[in-house]
């Protein structure tokens, strides 16, 4: 068991070297039928020259889009603990802050803003945030039923979130899977990326 537990923690140190040249964007999903765009997601992200990607996913999340669609490695709950046994071992969530030049978390479900508003982290992707390096961008795109995203506390939360620095890519009006109409979906897959984009391209390369 040791020896499997220990070729883990060497696999994940070998996946989050980081290379000089990449830009590193560590994509959170979390459990709204909008997860179901991760694949789509991670896919228009590796066509940006210079990225590099990694996949943090609550356990709700993964209900809604197949593993094998996605084109990096994903990390979950069960990582972080495999990968902890003694002492010297690394931490995930610190290893992947570390990792990570960019935090985008899409979609970011009604649990999980109100997780992170209140800076509860109790699975692998509110411990990266609540650890996150706040001098690096940390995108959220919220994504949740119309009836939940006008309950006032919605509000005060992604208020919240912008208080610590974090930057919203707002939600869109349109007929929801549930059928209902209205406020609450994510953004689309392309404004996510567009705005990701902005930071890739970095002002001393574009002089």
């Amino acid at each position: 068991v040791n020896i499997q537990m220990e070729n883990h923690a060497s696999c994940v140190k070998n996946d989050l070297q980081k290379s000089r040249a990449a830009f590193c964007v560590l994509v959170g999903v979390t459990g709204s039928v909008a997860a179901l765009k991760l694949p789509l997601l991670v896919s228009q992200l590796r066509q940006l020259p210079g990225v590099d990607v990694r996949v943090v996913t609550t356990e709700h999340a993964k209900h809604f889009y197949n593993p094998e669609d996605v084109s990096v490695k994903i990390y979950s709950d069960k990582d972080e603990w495999e990968l902890w046994i003694q002492r010297s071992d690394p931490v995930l969530h610190i290893e992947l802050r570390r990792w990570a030049d960019l935090l985008v978390i899409a979609p970011l479900d009604a649990n999980t803003l109100g997780k992170i508003a209140s800076g509860i982290c109790d699975n692998l992707l509110t411990c990266v945030v609540r650890a996150w390096d706040t001098s690096r961008p940390l995108l959220f795109c919220p994504a949740m039923n119309t009836a939940m995203w006008q309950h006032p506390i919605t509000a005060q939360q992604v208020s919240k979130l912008k208080e610590f620095g974090y930057l919203e890519i707002p939600c869109i009006s349109k007929k929801l899977v549930c059928g209902d109409e209205g406020k609450g979906a994510m953004a689309e897959v392309s404004t996510i990326v567009s705005a990701i984009k902005q930071y890739v391209q970095k002002p001393d390369e574009s002089s």
